[in-house]
């Protein structure tokens, strides 16, 4: 365990200390979190006196460091290994914390390709062998597999694939369209390591730049986008992906453009990607590199999915973060076009149909009709309600069943009051028998006061039995219980007078209609209609109004009027309490516009009325 770890190279040297599946998960794995704590669990091989260790890796772009893994296993990183990670992420080097106990909190970076992509952090304790120095080394090396792990990662197509949709997902999280595509530049600049990426989208004939990576504002980089547009305009024109300085085996191409936006930027490597939408496009993507880093195929072909997938999404954010009169304005223009221009049968057809409509509504008259929510409610109610204070031992009931009279529906715990009883017996018993020796003795004043006592604790056991009995709650009738359910809720504390169960008889119902108040002065008693139930919606209930209540309730930012009705025919031994449907009031004839216009016309009146002066 002691064997230095930079003597030896990688593999070799991990052999001597990992067994052949610690190695094969290190060597061959995909998850990142099983990586991460497969190297974790080399390194407490390893490191003598190590105490903790922790693996921070960076998401999809390089802003996000997330915990990959923590050694031991679910253990929460200490404050000092937390401070070298972040140390060793904002300087980008071996960062050693001294710890005053004793030990030291050990962090190094994992670089790819120059750009950082995370950190690993070992902290070690006061074991007599540990020794800081081999600490570092062995992390030094053991951050190597870290590294392999992530170009091994890098390269295969599914994690190019899950980068495209997981930039897809950031543009689906923004609801407008600046702030989606700044946050999509900025995801693609880390993923694809540019130093800026720029979003563009056609407005007439030429790109405009929308978005520029990690810049909510660049309006004072004037000449800077101006070469970017003209860049774009280039690529749109060409209609392919352009690159810069342009490959050796590619088709010669006129790239004035992206030469004069290279010089401007200090010979950066510069490589645009059209944005499409159904076959037309739509903008481009600049993607923009330090001179001397070009573009690889693989990142070119991802840029192209990134493309084609960003493209439509946002072309349509666009469109929707426009003002209200812009898109009010586009759809009639494209609606009178289509409908007196050539094709749109469809269309023509629906507008025929719909002036005929209106023109049925205006002279066919039907019956109008209040329309209310309605509830079944039992006649009555018995609340059942805890009589004692205790706890609940049993709950045989619960909403929806059916009880007869007497039937047990819970039981509270009596151990307390048995005990007590038995108590009170005990003493009875003992006051019995000095009752008995001082009636023997002739002790008339002692039997006296013994007999008072007999009979305090006979009192006291006659009320425990009374409380006993309440113990065990019954049914008052047969019913159905609406409401109470205390089987996920045994051996909870009851109060005294907690309602525990409301029981409905099963032959006596109400129905409670919510009628808008813009309603209610239409509906009067003894008019009828007809009442759907969501549980019985092919079978037709017919109820009749028997007294409209002054009591109103809000629901959902409408005021309700509560209207009393009862049920004349129907299935009454399918109904149950608490049923919910839809009730209609006939009331009289009327035109059909004015039916189906009358809501709307109430709120222009009342609208017009708040503002007139």
């Amino acid at each position: 365990m002691q064997q230095h770890a930079g003597t030896a190279s990688g593999e070799a040297t991990g052999s001597v200390f990992l067994d052949s599946e610690t190695l094969g998960r290190l060597k061959s794995g995909t998850d990142r979190a099983q990586v991460s704590q497969a190297w974790l669990d080399a390194m407490a091989r390893q490191v003598t006196g190590l105490e903790q260790g922790l693996v921070v890796l960076a998401g999809i772009g390089r802003s996000r460091f997330e915990p990959a893994a923590v050694w031991p296993e679910n253990a929460k990183p200490k404050r000092e290994l937390m401070a070298a990670i972040d140390g060793a992420i904002h300087a980008e080097r071996m960062v050693i914390e001294t710890l005053s106990e004793g030990g030291a909190a050990i962090a190094v970076p994992i670089r790819m390709e120059g750009h950082l992509r995370g950190a690993a952090a070992i902290q070690i304790g006061t074991h007599p062998d540990a020794r800081t120095d081999l600490a570092i080394d062995q992390l030094q090396w053991g951050s190597g597999w870290l590294e392999a792990f992530l170009r091994r990662k890098q390269g295969g197509s599914g994690d190019s694939l899950a980068s495209v949709i997981e930039l897809l997902a950031t543009s689906l999280h923004h609801d407008r369209f600046t702030e989606a595509a700044t946050a999509v530049a900025s995801e693609l600049a880390g993923v694809l390591n540019c130093e800026l990426v720029a979003i563009g989208l056609t407005r007439g004939r030429h790109a405009r730049v929308r978005a520029l990576s990690n810049s909510a504002s660049f309006g004072k980089r004037s000449n800077l986008v101006r070469a970017i547009e003209a860049a774009m305009d280039e690529a749109i024109d060409h209609q392919a992906v352009l690159s810069y300085p342009p490959p050796e085996d590619g088709s010669e191409r006129v790239l004035r453009a992206h030469a004069a936006l290279s010089e401007t930027e200090g010979g950066a490597t510069l490589c645009t990607v059209p944005l499409t939408e159904d076959k037309k496009l739509v903008g481009a993507l600049v993607l923009e590199r330090p001179a001397g880093e070009p573009f690889g195929r693989d990142t070119i072909q991802m840029a192209e999915y990134a493309g084609v997938l960003l493209g439509p999404v946002l072309a349509i954010k666009r469109r929707e973060d426009r003002w209200l009169p812009a898109k009010t304005w586009d759809a009639s223009v494209n609606t009178f076009k289509a409908l007196f221009g050539p094709n749109h049968a469809a269309l023509k057809l629906a507008a025929i149909a719909l002036v005929a409509l209106l023109a049925f509504a205006w002279f066919a008259k039907g019956m109008y009709r209040v329309t209310a929510d309605a509830t079944i409610e039992g006649r009555i109610q018995r609340a059942i309600s805890a009589p004692i204070e205790g706890y609940l031992a049993e709950a045989d009931a619960r909403a929806g069943d059916i009880v007869k009279a007497g039937e047990v529906m819970a039981k509270l715990d009596d151990r307390d009051l048995r005990l007590e009883r038995l108590k009170w017996e005990s003493q009875k018993s003992k006051q019995t028998r000095e009752y008995s020796q001082a009636m023997a003795k002739r002790e008339r004043a002692k039997a006296l006061i013994l007999q008072s006592q007999i009979e305090q604790a006979d009192a006291q056991i006659e009320l425990l039995d009374q409380e006993i009995g309440r113990m065990v709650i019954k049914a008052p009738f047969d019913g159905v219980v609406v409401s109470g359910d205390l089987t996920q809720a045994l051996g909870a504390p009851i109060e005294r007078g907690d309602v525990l169960f409301q029981v409905a008889p099963l032959d006596d119902y109400r129905v409670m209609l919510r009628v808008d108040e813009r309603d209610v002065k239409d509906v009067k008693a003894g008019e009828s209609g007809a009442l759907i139930l969501a549980s019985l919606p092919d079978t037709p209930i017919e109820v009749q109004v028997d007294r409209i209540t002054p009591i109103s309730n809000a629901e959902a930012g409408a005021n309700k009027f509560l209207v009393e009705a009862s049920v004349t025919d129907g299935p009454i031994d399918a109904l149950r309490p608490g049923m919910e449907g839809v009730a209609k009031i006939e009331v009289e004839e009327h035109r059909l516009v004015w039916i189906w216009t009358r809501r709307i016309v109430l709120w222009v009146r009342m609208t017009l009325w708040s503002w007139w002066p």
